[in-house]
């Protein structure tokens, strides 16, 4: 199988490590590699409040935040079998490893934007169109909703300027230059039904990319 940019949220925290156990198992089984960004979780909110509080720059809390990233990073490792890396690079057959992001960052920043719309979904996006591989983002929720109901499948351009679980510099890649791609969004709150929907392809949101002409672009900021 191939291997997969796998961005873990941080509102998985309470079983994240147990997700990340199961994960390495998946892996071995499947012969898949999992290059896996994670999210910032209660340490980017600490960033949020402090900005709040205290008007931090853009520029400021995206590199904060960017940091509290790599501190979950620290925590999924922990005891899970996971190794750390600070290179953009192509994971092997059964491998997990965890992306260090600040480290990766500093040497190469893929943002096109410091700011609150662009992050960590973003950068697990860039990672991926950086090394060709698909995206899995993982999170607390079954797919994106629509209507009250989980989509299956749906057009980026359709969350443009709409509150989901996917930030909205995800969605202005998708519908942009890096419309080639798409997202695929799983829950793993159980990583046993993680797995199963994994195995099959099925299960959750598939978000595909696809550009607007220029008359379709949203005001405001939007990546050309």
């Amino acid at each position: 199988m191939p291997s997969y940019v796998l961005k873990l949220g941080g509102s998985l925290i309470d079983t994240a490590r147990e997700f990340m156990r199961a994960l390495i198992i998946l892996a071995e089984e499947e012969e898949a590699g999992f290059l896996v960004l994670p999210g910032g979780g209660p340490f980017a909110d600490l960033i949020r409040e402090v900005v709040a509080q205290e008007g931090l720059s853009e520029e400021a809390a995206h590199w904060m935040a960017v940091l509290a990233m790599e501190q979950y990073a620290y925590f999924l490792a922990d005891g899970t079998g996971a190794r750390l890396t600070s290179r953009l690079r192509l994971p092997e057959k059964g491998e997990v490893t965890l992306l260090l992001p600040y480290r990766a960052l500093t040497e190469e920043d893929l943002c096109p934007e410091h700011s609150w719309d662009y992050t960590s979904d973003s950068i697990a996006l860039l990672v991926a169109a950086r090394l060709g591989i698909p995206l899995i983002k993982v999170t607390d929720v079954d797919g994106v909703l629509i209507g009250g109901e989980v989509a299956e499948e749906l057009a980026a351009c359709q969350l443009l300027e709409k509150e989901s679980c996917i930030d909205q510099g995800t969605i202005r890649l998708l519908s942009g230059e890096l419309s080639g791609m798409r997202v695929w969004v799983l829950n793993g709150s159980d990583p046993a039904a993680f797995a199963q929907a994994f195995r099959s392809g099925k299960g959750g949101t598939f978000i595909n990319g696809q550009k607007l002409s220029p008359s379709d672009q949203p005001m405001g900021r939007f990546i050309q």
